[in-house]
């Protein structure tokens, strides 16, 4: 398993009570000595001071906890400061910014300079749906770019499916540690991804401990798929109100792909929308779609007559240059 002095570091930095991303990002660059570490945890963490010793046991303890627990489903972790860290697009505050990721597969995969496209969507797709969200991750595989989803079922599904079957690479976000892949319907998917070439990025080393702690980390999953892509694609989604609108009372609709649309907004990331007036404009499965593309003018849409014209555009912008973070890492281990 690979990693670096300095990722190792991080994850124990972490481990302190009072210590969260944003911490992470205001007091560390990347490398600094366990002394400097040290001494910045005890500026914070209330209680008794730590030492260079308890750093350092917590240290031993982790990496061989880590190495037996992840030898055989993760290739390695990475963390703030370390060359290979990929850095996030938009603009976000500290303590949303990704300090710490466990991978399997490739990792250059979300590189700045890559072209990622995320397309999320539905967990229940029903009618052309499908059939369109294939036609559209083709195209975008066909044009260079990589597809990042959250493994979910559904669109999720679809478009890491279709981007195997275009002979591209694909990423999965995923809410939950590597040895053990939610939803677990989906490992064969997983392993597959990385067997032709794609990647597993996962912010969590540990199991959720209850229902609410998931709910969290399915949202924190939709934020990174939101910051690891150049443009995000909406295939379909519910809204929030849709059952009411529609007067399908007693239904919960799925409208998870709200979230990662939303941060993708909030962090100025470029938007695009599968939708055709025709013929959706009466469904609530495209509910969301269409609320988007009422009320923000700079969305993509992306309708049947103009998918290939439309997808080129969304590539060629991002192919322009973008200021590319360097960090020094130390060796791996």
């Amino acid at each position: 398993m690979k990693y670096t002095d300095n990722s190792l570091n991080i994850l124990i930095a972490k481990s302190y009570k009072g210590v969260g991303n944003a911490w992470i990002v205001k007091n560390l660059k990347g490398n600094e000595s366990v002394d400097t570490i040290v001494s910045l945890l005890n500026k914070t963490i209330k209680g008794e001071p730590t030492s260079v010793e308890e750093f350092d046991r917590l240290r031993k303890d982790f990496e061989t906890k880590l190495i037996a627990k992840f030898e055989n489903c993760c290739d390695g972790f990475v963390a703030l400061g370390d060359h290979n860290f990929p850095q996030y697009r938009g603009n976000v505050k500290d303590s949303e910014q990704p300090v710490f990721l466990y991978y399997k597969g490739n990792i250059d995969l979300l590189d700045i300079d890559n072209t990622n496209i995320s397309v999320i969507g539905l967990l229940n797709p029903e009618g052309d749906i499908e059939q369109r969200e294939r036609e559209i991750v083709a195209e975008f595989v066909k044009n260079g770019a990589t597809i990042v989803s959250g493994l979910a079922f559904g669109c999720d599904s679809i478009s890491h499916q279709q981007t195997i079957d275009s002979n591209g690479k694909t990423v999965a976000i995923l809410p939950s540690p590597l040895n053990s892949i939610l939803p677990a319907r989906n490992k064969v998917l997983a392993y597959q991804i990385v067997e032709e070439g794609g990647l597993l990025v996962s912010e969590y080393g540990n199991d959720f401990k209850n229902t609410m702690e998931l709910s969290s980390r399915y949202k924190e999953r939709d934020r990174l798929q939101a910051l690891f892509c150049d443009t995000i694609v909406l295939a379909a989604s519910y809204a929030q109100n849709s059952a009411e609108r529609w007067k399908m009372t007693g239904k919960k609709l799925d409208s998870g792909a709200r979230l990662a649309m939303g941060y993708a907004k909030e962090y100025n990331i470029p938007r695009a929308v599968m939708y055709d007036q025709n013929l959706d404009e009466n469904n609530p499965m495209f509910d969301l779609n269409r609320d988007i593309v009422k009320e923000h003018e700079d969305v993509t849409v992306l309708t049947q007559n103009n998918v290939s014209e439309s997808i080129k555009k969304i590539i060629y912008r991002n192919k322009k240059p973008r200021q590319k973070l360097s960090f020094q890492a130390n060796l791996f281990h």
